[in-house]
């Protein structure tokens, strides 16, 4: 499938993610694409919050749920960011491991089904809780590039024990 906009420079296909840019077995994406998906993510956390809808909340975390099952690139804020706002945008400064921004997915879904649970459940709070712990961490990402579930993925990386090869 062909994408519109410019989706070459200086001779190499760059983006989101694109299989042909890999380092070693790890897939690359342009950082400034999951900083988009964040500050989405903030309007829908904030959202929930105003509203205190749980349906809201179930949307953000089908979200959630496509980029950790399906790849940020496949989710639907990664194909907004592909389609709309990259084609505007020049060739990212370097690109980033896939991976960490992946396994933040899987934190906001974590997130996101404990709130739902707490909204479902009749207790609001701890909907509001999870909401809340929602936006703090979609604002750092998305307004600071703090990306707390990719410090927990980089962290966990450091102190689990690497599978033995062989």
């Amino acid at each position: 499938m062909r994408l519109p906009g410019p989706l070459t420079a200086g001779g190499k296909r760059w983006g989101l993610t694109d299989p042909r840019s890999r380092k070693g077995d790890r897939m690359q994406i342009d950082p400034r694409g999951p900083r988009f998906g964040a500050l989405m993510t903030m309007l829908m956390f904030a959202v929930v919050l105003i509203t205190g809808s749980a349906w809201v909340l179930t949307a953000q975390a089908v979200m959630f749920a496509a980029g950790t099952f399906l790849g940020l690139a496949r989710s639907p804020y990664g194909l907004a960011y592909r389609w709309l706002v990259r084609p505007r945008l020049g060739p990212p400064a370097e690109l980033e491991d896939a991976a960490p921004p992946r396994f933040a997915q899987a934190v906001g879904l974590v997130i996101s089904v404990i709130g739902i649970a707490g909204y479902g459940a009749g207790v609001v709070p701890l909907g509001m809780a999870a909401a809340s712990l929602g936006l703090v961490a979609a604002v750092l990402n998305g307004v600071f590039g703090v990306c707390l579930g990719c410090e927990m993925y980089l962290l966990i990386r450091r102190t689990w024990p690497a599978p033995a090869k062989g």
